[in-house]
C-alpha cells in the first residue's frame, strides 16, 4: 500500500517551495470551506490518516485542523487537478473551516463583480 500512496504522491507537480494548493470542499452539499497548502508529506498523512492535514506556510509546521479548535476535517475524497498542481478534498467538516469562526473562508469579502450572462 505504501509503494501505491507514494505512486499517488508522484503525480503532484509541487512548486519550487514543494507545495500545492488544497481547496477544501463539503463532501455532500458542494460547500467550498477553505484553501491550505501541502507538500509531499502533509498529502501522505491525509490520504492515510481519514483527517486532513496541511502546511503551515507561516508557520512552517504542519497542522491539522481540529486539533486545537475542535473544527476537524474528515476525508471523503481527494482528486487531482488535470494539470496535477491542485488538489480538490472533500470532507465532513464539523464546525467552523474558517480560523475567524465562519463556516467557510469565503464568506466575509464579497468583490460584487459583474454577473455575465450566456
Amino acid at each position: 500500500m505504501t509503494d501505491d500512496i507514494e505512486a499517488r504522491i508522484a503525480r503532484v507537480a509541487f512548486d519550487a517551495q514543494g507545495l500545492t494548493p488544497a481547496i477544501i470542499q463539503q463532501y455532500d452539499t458542494g460547500e467550498v470551506l477553505m484553501l491550505g497548502w501541502m507538500d509531499a508529506e502533509a498529502l501522505r498523512r491525509t490520504l492515510t490518516s481519514g483527517r486532513v492535514t496541511f502546511w503551515s506556510r507561516s508557520r512552517q509546521e504542519y497542522w491539522r485542523k481540529g486539533d486545537t479548535s475542535g473544527h476537524a476535517q474528515f476525508v471523503k475524497g481527494a482528486r487531482l487537478d488535470c494539470d496535477g498542481d491542485a488538489l480538490l478534498i472533500t470532507v465532513d467538516q464539523v464546525g467552523a473551516a474558517c480560523h475567524t469562526g465562519d463556516r467557510t473562508c469565503f464568506d466575509a469579502d464579497d468583490l460584487t463583480p459583474a454577473v455575465g450572462e450566456r
